[in-house]
């Protein structure tokens, strides 16, 4: 397996994110699936290490966060919006 690092450990959280989402397949059924709870739940567990971690990051680690963040709370609004 890879190393555990913080990118490791921020990109499981998001991948998780994004099966929560109905991005990407659960890979234990091979199917969409959405959970919108879950899928906020690990974003708030992002935002809250972003908080916990802030100037004990090194520039690549705190900008894969903020990125990461991003995409998700943006996939996140485009999917839960009413239509």
């Amino acid at each position: 397996p890879p190393a555990a690092d913080f990118k490791f450990f921020i990109t499981t959280l998001a991948i998780q994110a994004s099966i929560f989402m109905g991005v990407m397949a659960n890979p234990a059924t091979n199917l969409k699936e959405e959970n919108f709870p879950q899928a906020k739940f690990v974003i708030d567990t992002l935002d809250m290490l972003k908080e916990k971690t802030k100037n004990n990051l090194s520039k690549e680690e705190e900008d894969l966060l903020e990125n990461v963040l991003y995409e998700l709370k943006m996939q996140y609004v485009e999917k839960t919006k009413v239509k």
